[in-house]
């Protein structure tokens, strides 16, 4: 296996890494500071192509392999997290869900749309009372005279209120829980479905997180994605590009916070010297570069495995759970590394921070993926 990027993937990675230097970074930290979502910034995400990254051309998209996807939103995600959760939830939840199980008719007429940046997708699976055990779901979808009515609320959906287009998962049959779930597209605009409340964060301030409220919508029965109640299995399926895309943030969280850390202890001097000069920090830094590096090559695996279209589910748990408790450290380490400085926020290590922790809730909590791992080790059911 060559773990160098192709010729293709290395060109992506520049290009991503060109728009991070010249787009984030601490110009985010205004929109942070005002928890603002920075709609020219992501619109400049679709001229890029980035919001297309796995759709196939005949849709419109860039039709990237998931190795280079991941290196886009590494690169964004060092730059800032909050743009690169935006982009790579529109691509692997929402434009995912549709790629994967839409009919022909979904795909021409939402695919060309989310690629290009038109429209931004959403997903909504948790709900407030229904998170890990999606079996406690609530949302109810009855079906009425050729149409679908949903009725409930999903509670953390990234690009709830900036959205235009969303998936969305019900209860169709309650008795069989799991079994009894189905996905449905709804756009913006359909009587009965709006965004409701908008969350304040820890971090993450400039990506949106908010409600979708579904009350009485009604949609024509054509917007059933796939089979009838095979909802929650295209959810895992769906959630472990996910989780994949999750590792590669947190892999760019985690490398933005050395990065940050690096250039710090170069220019801070103490008792004669740079921090850089220091034994103690010089091994501080050494641990967590071999660390950001064991989590690249863990995220960059899971991704060739998913493009040779093998299974993909513990390897995805493993590279997330892994690279979310690194990106964890690296941002504590780098907060410390600069003392009272990273306490402030004239220091973007004090955002990196914030942001690095939902690494390990989103997609998945650290403590359900070891399950799917050990699971998968103990050939549990």
């Amino acid at each position: 296996m060559n773990l160098d990027p192709t010729p293709d993937q290395a060109r992506i990675r520049a290009v991503a890494r060109e728009f991070a230097t010249a787009e984030l970074g601490q110009k985010i930290a205004p929109w942070d500071e005002r928890h603002e979502f920075p709609h020219a910034i992501v619109g400049r995400l679709g001229d890029q192509g980035f919001l297309g990254a796995l759709v196939p051309p005949e849709y419109g998209g860039a039709g990237l392999d998931h190795v280079s996807y991941a290196l886009i939103v590494e690169e964004l995600c060092r730059g800032d997290a909050s743009v690169g959760m935006t982009m790579w939830a529109h691509n692997s939840l929402c434009t995912g869900h549709i790629l994967l199980f839409g009919s022909r008719e979904q795909k021409e007429t939402y695919l060309p749309r989310l690629a290009s940046g038109q429209a931004l997708g959403a997903w909504g699976l948790t709900e407030p009372g229904s998170g890990s055990d999606a079996a406690a779901m609530r949302t109810r979808a009855v079906r009425d005279e050729g149409e679908w009515v949903l009725t409930g609320t999903k509670a953390f959906i990234t690009n709830a209120s900036v959205g235009q287009v969303a998936v969305v998962m019900a209860i169709t049959d309650p008795p069989k829980r799991q079994r009894g779930i189905s996905a449905f597209i709804l756009e913006k605009g359909t009587p009965g479905f709006t965004a409701g409340q908008r969350y304040r964060k820890l971090g993450l301030r400039a990506s949106d997180t908010a409600e979708l409220v579904l009350d009485g919508a009604r949609v024509p029965a054509a917007n059933l994605v796939g089979e009838l109640h095979l909802g929650f299995v295209q959810a895992m399926q769906v959630l472990e590009g996910g989780r994949i895309a999750m590792a590669a943030m947190a892999v760019g969280i985690a490398q933005g916070a050395l990065d940050a850390a690096v250039t710090y202890m170069k220019q801070r001097t103490a008792f004669g010297q740079t921090l850089a000069e220091f034994n103690g920090l010089q091994g501080m830094v050494a641990e967590l570069a071999t660390e950001i590096e064991a989590a690249r090559l863990l995220t960059h695996r899971a991704a060739w495995l998913k493009d040779a279209g093998q299974p993909v589910r513990h390897t995805a748990a493993m590279a997330k759970v892994f690279a979310s408790e690194v990106a964890m450290k690296a941002a504590s380490k780098a907060v410390q590394i600069h003392g009272g400085a990273g306490y402030v926020t004239d220091f973007p290590v004090e955002r990196i921070f914030r942001d690095a922790k939902l690494t390990e809730i989103g997609e998945g909590t650290s403590e359900v993926q070891r399950l799917v791992i050990a699971r998968e080790i103990l050939q549990l059911k």
